[in-house]
């Protein structure tokens, strides 16, 4: 085996998980000073505040005017949740679905929803479902930007401008590092945590107005949970969507997403995820063990990357060999203090998952990854005797 010689610079920042994600450059407890605790959210003060997350959010990403954009309860999941079972049930489904939660949304409308006239568009993890025979005068449910995938929507040509059916996209890994088609999309859903690099536990929707009228001229039979309603006496309920949350946000979670906003509106974090994902496929270019989980490099995810172990050594083990070298290599990285978080999720296929989002310095990424060849070939000094017993 050829010498591996350990790297010396560490990055600064070694915190490449894809959620909760790695907060903007320079941020440090200081950044909340403005924050005002025991303050009651209703206070014209704090509602101010709540204003402003929806303002900046708006400006910062473009949403139409006739957009309206709440804040709402339990991060992206619950915002996804909100609009599935309000909007749900009119018409037919299709839902696309080419990794976790995708699936999730899956069973969510099939098991809980029990709507009977769904069809379902799936993809193994690295690929992507047919876009070009889903039915855009039904109601389409699926996600940007694959967060256990790495694989991302490459346009929104797919979904018809005259389409009859509502669009409901996940697009919490997507938003403020890909360009939305907002006309193709009527229900947009996201959360602080992700490339904000903001506070867990609050969510964002965005409702197009054939969204509204959906909400106005459809009551679904099922009863709704006091944090999903969105309508009263048939009426969409405006002031939701003015700041007036449906239950109580944290005020110091919005102080943290204030920071990161402003810090956004100042900061290309699209350009900056772009150019962590250009470093990274510098990198996968110039090591055969390596490669991209996305097939192809149009879908390939510039927040989310996916990476696969396509080294003959590796895959001559079995499934759950395979998972325990991925581990390892984490653990050793985790124990050099190079970088935290970084196997792919549990449920994807064994390799690794680099949060390259905005608030992710370039730098950092170029070291982690001098550092990460180093780790697996320690990886694989540890896991050759074993080899030996699993091909006998």
């Amino acid at each position: 085996m050829k010498e591996n010689n350990k790297p010396i610079k560490r990055p600064a920042r070694p915190y490449f998980s894809s959620g909760p994600c790695a907060k903007m450059p320079n941020w440090s407890l200081d950044v909340l000073k403005n924050f005002e605790a025991g303050r009651s959210h209703r206070a014209k003060s704090q509602l101010k505040k709540l204003q402003e997350v929806l303002a900046l959010s708006r400006e910062i990403l473009n949403i139409p005017d006739n957009y309206e954009l709440a804040i709402v309860p339990a991060s992206d999941t619950g915002a996804v949740e909100m609009a599935l079972w309000n909007l749900l049930g009119e018409r037919g489904v299709d839902v696309l679905a080419w990794e976790v939660f995708g699936k999730i949304w899956v069973v969510d409308i099939l098991s809980q929803l029990r709507l009977r006239d769904v069809r379902v568009f799936e993809a193994d993890f690295g690929e992507i479902a047919d876009l070009d025979t889903v039915d855009s005068n039904r109601d389409i449910v699926f996600t940007w930007n694959g967060t256990t995938s790495g694989v991302k929507v490459p346009n929104g040509d797919w979904i018809a401008t005259d389409r009859k059916g509502v669009t409901i996209c996940d697009a919490t890994s997507a938003v403020f590092a890909m360009e939305l088609p907002w006309d193709k999309l009527d229900v947009v859903t996201w959360s602080w945590q992700k490339v904000l690099g903001g506070e867990a536990g609050h969510g964002m929707i965005a409702l197009s107005p054939r969204a509204i009228a959906r909400l106005e001229s459809f009551r679904p039979k099922r009863p709704l949970p006091k944090i999903f309603r969105l309508t009263k006496n048939g009426k969409f309920m405006k002031g939701v969507f003015e700041g007036k949350t449906i239950n109580t946000p944290s005020m110091l979670a919005v102080e943290d997403c204030l920071v990161a906003l402003n810090w956004a509106k100042e900061n290309s974090i699209q350009m900056r995820s772009e150019e962590n994902l250009a470093i990274v496929e510098n990198w996968v270019a110039k090591n055969d063990w390596i490669d991209f989980l996305p097939v192809t490099k149009d879908i390939r995810s510039c927040t989310s990357i996916c990476l696969k172990v396509v080294d003959s050594w590796f895959l001559n083990f079995p499934l759950d060999v395979q998972w325990e070298i991925v581990k390892e290599v984490q653990k050793i990285l985790e124990d050099e203090a190079v970088g935290y978080d970084f196997a792919n999720h549990r449920d994807s296929v064994p390799g690794f998952r680099i949060w390259g989002g905005g608030t992710v310095e370039k730098e950092d990424i170029g070291l982690f990854l001098n550092w990460l060849n180093w780790a697996y070939i320690e990886a694989k000094k540890q896991y050759d005797s074993k080899l030996k017993e699993c091909v006998a």
